[in-house]
């Protein structure tokens, strides 16, 4: 059993590696996605926000804003770190570290149990979700 995990996501896709050593390279535990996270607001809305004119016959849209992209993101940083707590209560991991884009790492905070949290050694606002588990290890210390 691992004692190390290191977690590296993004709005759309978070990967869970180990590590048995302090010193070792990363192997890839885990991978799951979330393709919302990809698009676009207007794309993950079935109706479009009102529209209203000033005085020179400018249109202007309006709505919520991001609103819907920003809930189904907030929902993937509650599953990711829902995984994280199980790994936690299963004693699959005693360190972690958390490599995350940087809005994505404030939702995952949000998110995070206290216990869970204890056990976070650091976190790297940087979004290395897609890069090999090479390049990712070596963004962290050399003794993790």
């Amino acid at each position: 059993m691992s004692k190390i995990w290191v977690v590296v996501a993004d709005a759309s896709r978070a990967r869970i590696f180990s590590a048995a050593k302090p010193a070792d390279g990363l192997t890839e535990i885990e991978a799951f996605s979330n393709p919302e996270g990809r698009l676009h607001e207007g794309d993950l809305i079935s109706d479009r926000g009102g529209r209203i004119s000033s005085g020179e016959g400018a249109r202007h849209g309006y709505g919520a804003g991001n609103q819907v992209k920003d809930d189904v993101t907030n929902r993937f940083a509650a599953e990711v770190c829902k995984r994280l707590e199980k790994g936690r209560t299963a004693h699959a991991f005693e360190r972690l570290y958390v490599l995350a884009a940087p809005a994505f790492l404030g939702m995952l905070r949000k998110h995070q149990p206290d216990t869970l949290r204890a056990l976070i050694k650091d976190e790297i606002a940087t979004d290395l979700s897609t890069q090999s588990p090479e390049r990712i290890r070596a963004q962290l210390p050399e003794y993790l």
